[in-house]
């Protein structure tokens, strides 16, 4: 079974920085696209950055310039460098990657999501 473990949530001030981080193991094939989406108590789930295995990202327009995204394909690993963080961007991050388990299909996996909480 394929399993995606986030680490590094927390509480920071604001403008305060942290590094999530998130290993994908199991029978994996090929990973194609990994990222992280966040989800608060007042908003839906939404996407905060995404990278493919060329290395091409997407971010959204909240975070660019203040967040980046990095992955480590030997180790199917994918960071989120959190910087200059506000209160509007507490919520629970979660990692998401598209797998292929059979070299065929591609499937959506989940991460059980980490808190990270900015206060003023």
């Amino acid at each position: 079974q394929v399993q995606l473990v986030e680490t590094g949530g927390g509480l920071v001030q604001s403008g305060g920085s942290l590094k999530l981080s998130c290993v994908a193991s199991g029978p994996i094939f090929e990973i194609s696209r990994m990222g992280w989406y966040r989800q608060s108590p007042e908003s839906a789930r939404e996407l905060v950055a995404t990278i493919s295995s060329d290395g091409s990202t997407n971010y959204a327009d909240s975070v660019k310039g203040r967040f980046t995204i990095s992955r480590d394909n030997a180790k199917n690993t994918v960071n989120l460098r959190m910087n200059n963080l506000q209160p509007d961007d507490t919520a629970v991050y979660y990692c998401a990657a598209k797998i292929k388990t059979d070299g065929v299909t591609d499937y959506n996996f989940w991460g059980q999501g980490t808190q990270v909480t900015v206060s003023s």
